[in-house]
């Protein structure tokens, strides 16, 4: 179950509860579900008892409760802890198998609109290299989304901007007069590029440069961008991509694939009095002790919430969001990729596929953001 799928099943809870007379309140539009903060418990956290309860004339506590009735007899729901003023925590069954399976099915279309949602948008630039790989990103991420998308610049885009950038702009020149944009939040204005032509970067390092920064931030057109170390978070978000292909390739050289399930190993069962049973090599120890002790929960939750990123990014025409979602989710799988192949003599088991798994729904993840921001997505680094 995702964040956004987890959010509607709140509002759901919400309902039924208006439904049976247990609580009198209008039923709200949205119901935020986040990781859970300090003192919570459980895959999420939702805060829609302590909106509800002035409305409701009840206290927190007890909208709470009257809500985690409904919510812990939901299918993929395992429990549901109240906790502080009343913070509804919520524990779903078999979450990160469920989501690195359903991630896998999709590949890089994770996230993405299932269909045509029929609604028409009309993005228009001024002839500005920020402004018009700007329009570009949103115009792909907005089609990620179903909507239908028609693109026009204030003048004929340099050629440029579309042969080493790779822009596609519909039109240029005035927008067409018959065009019915979708509302949308005014966006920020877009600071104008540097002088300098931002072309010899290359395409992926140009468009990051431009697409990462917030809107209010002047973008950097430096090597820095090109630049392989940890500083550079382009370099980051590629090369966590390029190892999880390498780590599909070195699996099937050592004889296994991935098969989502849980990623932490579990002691075997021994016969007594064997010393078979109770010897280890130093190998094996310290392979299933750095397996066990990372975490994966950051990794799970920044790969549940892509869908709502790209619903985000697309709803504020803001692809700095995708940017730096990229960033989070590279920096929480590139630790655990290290844990995912045996070590030494131990030999592959259901964990290590699992971690495969999980290794390759990141990567799933990663490929797809990149190619909405326009930016390639290496096999190799």
């Amino acid at each position: 179950m995702t964040p956004v799928e987890l959010s509607r099943t709140v509002l759901c809870a919400v309902r039924r509860a208006v439904d049976d007379g247990e609580l009198d309140v209008v039923v709200p539009g949205r119901a935020d579900v986040v990781p859970p903060g300090p003192g919570g418990c459980g895959d999420y956290a939702s805060n829609v008892a302590l909106r509800l309860a002035r409305p409701a004339g009840q206290p927190p506590l007890r909208v709470a409760e009257i809500l985690r009735q409904y919510l812990v007899r939901t299918d993929g729901i395992s429990d549901v802890v109240v906790t502080g003023p009343g913070f509804l925590n919520i524990c779903l069954l078999g979450t990160e198998a469920a989501l690195v399976r359903e991630i896998l099915r999709c590949g890089p279309r994770y996230g993405h609109a299932d269909r045509p949602t029929g609604q028409l948008v009309q993005l228009h630039a001024p002839h500005e290299l920020r402004a018009v790989v700007v329009m570009d990103a949103v115009a792909r991420i907005l089609r990620s989304q179903g909507a239908l998308v028609r693109t026009s610049c204030a003048g004929r885009p340099e050629p440029a901007w579309t042969d080493i950038l790779g822009v596609q702009v519909d039109a240029h020149g005035t927008p067409d007069a018959d065009a019915r944009p979708v509302p949308a939040p005014p966006a920020p204005p877009v600071p104008a590029a540097p002088p300098t032509d931002p072309t010899p970067l290359g395409r992926d390092a140009t468009r990051w440069a431009l697409l990462h920064p917030a809107p209010h931030d002047r973008p950097r057109l430096t090597a820095d961008h090109l630049v392989q170390r940890e500083s550079n978070p382009l370099f980051r978000v590629r090369y966590a991509h390029a190892r999880t292909r390498a780590l599909t390739r070195n699996a099937a050289d050592l004889g296994f694939h991935a098969e989502p399930g849980d990623p932490h190993p579990r002691p075997q069962p021994h016969s007594r009095g064997t010393a078979a049973a109770v010897q280890h090599t130093g190998a094996q120890q310290a392979a299933v002790q750095q397996a066990a002790v990372h975490d994966t929960t950051a990794l799970r939750h920044a790969l549940a919430d892509h869908p709502r990123i790209l619903q985000t990014a697309a709803a504020h025409h803001a692809p700095d969001r995708l940017a730096r979602h990229l960033v989070t989710v590279a920096d929480a799988v590139l630790p655990f990729l290290v844990t995912v192949l045996p070590r030494g003599a131990e030999k592959p088991s259901a964990a290590h596929c699992a971690r495969l798994a999980l290794a390759e729904a990141a990567g799933a993840v990663l490929a797809g953001g990149l190619t909405l921001l326009g930016i390639d997505a290496p096999e190799h680094l």
